[in-house]
């Protein structure tokens, strides 16, 4: 099996791409899956939220050479589910990419050893759209972008849209959207209910039919450095990520 390479992609902050990341992950661990995470954002919540010592060699050091990858792989409390962290190094990361030659593929160059050892790699990456995550979206295959149901939701993802296509055309010809998640959904609201109508009439197919729900459970779980699954199996949350993994094993096939 080619391994899949997937991306979690917002520009905007609070969206639960990083939640997304480790709980997807979890879950396809959880069905069998070797699952990698990979943790690019210099605030390290995927790395705490799974349980990872950020002291410990991550995607800085690999890509500054210090550190071979095999090193820098840690397992985590699920089965199946490994990681690599990050640490507040990455935070001048781009900066130091500027200059380089081939900035746009170092991520690629230097992690592209790692493909066919995973049934999925899963990215969690800045919420910005500058050159770190540039470099993720060249080396990706698959991005899903993870949404709240609110009011300017429609404007964030035109300028997304717009970005992954001009990625696509230039770097990556192989990128493509996986789907666009619903995150912290409240079917209560009529706000949440018209917004995720709007989405579904533009994009159709490209919506996940799972959508996370709002749920308290979720939000402690990263305090614990435990995913979902190992926290609360039962609770709406846990279930809901298990539905999207088996979801995005559907769509990938």
């Amino acid at each position: 099996m080619k391994t899949k390479i997937i991306l979690f992609l917002n520009q905007k902050g609070g969206v639960g791409k990083t939640t997304s990341a480790i709980n997807l992950g979890a879950s396809l661990a959880e069905l069998g899956k070797r699952t990698l995470l990979i943790d690019i954002d210099s605030q390290g919540n995927l790395t705490s939220g799974v349980g990872l010592d950020a002291r410990k060699p991550g995607v800085y050091e690999v890509l500054a050479g210090s550190a071979e990858l095999d090193d820098v792989i840690q397992q985590t409390a699920v089965r199946n589910l490994y990681a690599i962290g990050s640490n507040i190094h990455m935070a001048g990361l781009a900066i130091e990419l500027v200059n380089q030659d081939r900035r746009e593929y170092y991520i690629r160059d230097a992690f592209s050893p790692l493909e066919g050892k995973w049934d999925y790699i899963i990215i969690d990456c800045p919420p910005s759209l500058g050159l770190v995550t540039i470099n993720a979206m060249v080396w990706a295959n698959e991005i899903i972008i993870p949404m709240q149901s609110e009011y300017f939701a429609m404007e964030g993802l035109t300028l997304l849209m717009h970005t992954i296509g001009n990625i696509k055309k230039s770097l990556n010809p192989e990128l493509e959207i996986l789907g666009i998640l619903f995150t912290m959904y409240s079917k209560r609201t009529r706000l949440s209910r018209d917004v995720v109508d709007d989405i579904v009439s533009y994009f159709d197919d490209l919506v996940f039919n799972t959508m996370i729900p709002r749920n308290i459970r979720l939000a402690e779980a990263p305090s614990h450095g435990l995913p979902i699954n190992q926290y609360d199996s039962s609770c709406n949350g846990a279930k809901a990520y298990r539905a999207l993994a088996k979801e995005v094993i559907k769509r990938g096939k």
